[in-house]
């Protein structure tokens, strides 16, 4: 069994959580669009390949599969997701799985507002969200919210332009400046992280590490302490099985007067996955079993609690002379 990780960047981690599940059995390749992304150089093969939006980015892709008789792919950034969950069928008639939910569910989790819309219909607390600024004129007008808010984009990741602001005028200033901006509810409670995986056979939610946040960095959690809270995990089983998700999903989740909130929802590996595994959770083998056809037990809650994540910076040194550097 080949695993083949697209856009591998920095998630060096999970790269070695597959080579280690597939020690003896398979080989992990990882591909990115800069020679400089350090995760690649931990697998076992990698490739230098073009952005996701270049014309031929698939057929380099089907091509690396057939080359290296991959079994399953998944990738780590979101834009691709939706590229993968799309061209399913493409990758399942060259004999490769993608280890991604459907399209139209990755593109809801993409789209904030979509999110927000599914979350009401399912009675799921979230946070109030509007449209657009005139729409939230009229609410604020009226009582049914205050600032302040936070206004970003309806589509985006890394935090990348959210802003907290407490002002009509500030609000006008960020419309005039970007397009497609939604304005959110500022949910002022305790945040946790959700890394869980739903079985891609079964449908089943199969795990659920719950974390309490610390400290957060360019929208990924910097620090981190393992929690429990049964209530907590039924609402996420729930959801997640009647959503329909499969494979791995990252939830991010507010605690509010003791009301737990869904706020946002990654259709792939967060980047606090690693507090999980250290915890235990092992996605990389949930996934070896999915692609050798076997169901995994339901292991919801399979951690202690009180166990802290504290990420710090490391180095990669290569010598690259002779080589072009692609960064």
């Amino acid at each position: 069994m080949n695993i083949l990780i697209l856009s591998a960047g920095t998630r060096d981690k999970v790269v070695q959580y597959f080579k280690k599940e597939l020690a003896g059995r398979g080989r992990v390749i990882a591909t990115d669009c800069s020679n400089l992304a350090p995760a690649v150089y931990e697998a076992d093969a990698f490739y230098l390949v073009p952005r996701i939006s270049a014309p031929d980015y698939l057929d380099v892709i089907l091509d690396i599969c057939e080359k290296e008789k991959i079994t399953g792919v998944f990738s780590l950034i979101d834009p691709e997701l939706s590229l993968l969950a799309k061209e399913r069928e493409r990758f399942l008639a060259a004999g490769v799985t993608p280890v991604v939910s459907d399209y139209d569910l990755v593109e809801t989790c993409f789209d904030k507002y979509r999110m927000f819309e599914l979350l009401q219909k399912m009675q799921i607390p979230t946070a109030k969200c509007y449209a657009d600024r005139e729409s939230f004129y009229r609410a604020q007008e009226s009582g049914e919210i205050d600032y302040p808010v936070f206004v970003k984009p309806v589509r985006g990741s890394a935090s990348i332009h959210i802003n907290k602001v407490g002002s009509k005028k500030e609000i006008d200033v960020l419309c005039d400046l970007y397009d497609d901006l939604m304005i959110q509810e500022y949910m002022d409670g305790t945040e946790f992280g959700a890394d869980v995986y739903v079985d891609m056979l079964s449908g089943k939610c199969t795990d659920i590490f719950v974390k309490k946040k610390i400290k957060m960095r360019a929208g990924e959690t910097d620090k981190s302490v393992s929690f429990k809270d049964e209530k907590l995990f039924s609402m996420i089983r729930d959801f997640t099985q009647e959503c329909g998700f499969r494979g791995m999903i990252d939830i991010d989740i507010f605690q509010i007067n003791g009301v737990y909130h869904i706020s946002e929802v990654n259709p792939r590996f967060g980047g606090g996955y690693p507090h999980a595994y250290g915890c235990g959770v092992n996605m990389a083998a949930a996934v070896v079993n999915n692609l050798s056809g076997r169901e995994n037990e339901v292991r919801i809650g399979e951690y202690e609690e009180g166990i802290c994540m504290m990420k710090y910076n490391e180095v990669m040194i290569r010598d690259m002379a002779g080589e072009e550097i692609v960064p």
